[in-house]
């Protein structure tokens, strides 16, 4: 039996009706706790900016954008902060304490562009590694994530390195201990994971994985990632799980290999692999069954 038209166009607007009220609570609640997502993604360009006024277009006293990131920041810890008496006076000393760091945060990264240079021979200058390598940018916005973990301000963190994921494809959690001299060449693919510990003039190519053996939350609390000692080289597609799992310094970890145990310092680990070549036009059949 069809239904009258008049009496589904009834439930129709019932339907959303009942959705409206549901969508307009959620974005009273929403509003209270979360930080736009526009203002962070802009934050995120405003810092980069800010430290390395060569991407930027406007002509700003860097005095002047150092006050605008101020209350950029302001505006963005105080709904994720929890309403406490303090509240103001911790919403105040986070952006003080981020502010303060931003010294360092510079002389660090700077660090990890002067190693970008030195070690990639498809690098020319400084300019060119600040205004055209993935990597940088993807370390750039972690390390100012960082800063934000080290002071216990929730959420915002992870919403600053998922607009660096989105924008070059390079997921480094927020959380991620990484040190000095840092490059990640090309970057495409590259997974960093929470409790990762990276040692400084640690070098990363594309499509490598730093994971978990296993993925439940009871262990959140754990250290499920690896540990990455100085001086070490992973290349490509390189997958290495376990937070038990510690690569020695100075060790290369060729490209598509799968560890899960630890390597002593000094470790050259490589996949071998068979490939056959032959003429095309040999008559002998081949069996694809894999």
């Amino acid at each position: 039996m069809t239904l009258p038209l008049f009496f589904v166009w009834s439930m129709s607007t019932e339907n959303l009706n009942r959705l409206f009220k549901k969508l307009d609570a959620q974005r009273d609640v929403l509003h209270s706790c979360l930080p736009p997502k526009q203002e962070v993604n802009r934050f995120a360009d405003d810092v980069f900016d800010f430290l390395f006024p060569i991407n930027c277009q406007g002509r700003r006293k860097a005095s002047v954008q150092y006050a605008l990131l101020r209350d950029t920041l302001a505006q963005l810890v105080t709904p994720v902060l929890p309403p406490v008496p303090t509240w103001q006076s911790e919403v105040d000393d986070t952006v003080e304490q981020f502010c303060a760091a931003l010294p360092n945060l510079y002389d660090t990264l700077m660090e990890d562009a002067k190693a970008t240079l030195n070690f990639d021979p498809a690098s020319e200058s400084l300019e060119e590694v600040i205004t055209t390598y993935p990597g940088f940018y993807a370390v750039a916005i972690y390390r100012a994530a960082h800063q934000l973990v080290k002071l216990d301000v929730p959420l915002l963190p992870r919403m600053l390195t998922e607009y660096a994921h989105g924008k070059t494809g390079i997921d480094i959690h927020p959380a991620a201990n990484i040190g000095r001299s840092f490059f990640i060449d090309h970057g495409t693919g590259l997974v960093i994971g929470a409790t990762s510990v990276i040692g400084n003039n640690v070098k990363i190519y594309q499509g490598v994985t730093l994971g978990a053996l296993q993925v439940e939350k009871s262990l959140a609390e754990t250290k499920r990632h690896p540990t990455i000692e100085d001086n070490v080289i992973i290349y490509a597609n390189a997958t290495i799980l376990g937070g038990h799992t510690v690569i020695g310094h100075d060790s290369i970890i060729g490209g598509n290999v799968w560890i899960t145990d630890s390597l002593p310092p000094y470790s050259l680990v490589y996949h071998q692999a068979k490939v056959s070549v032959r003429n095309k036009l040999d008559k002998e059949v081949l069996n694809w069954v894999i």
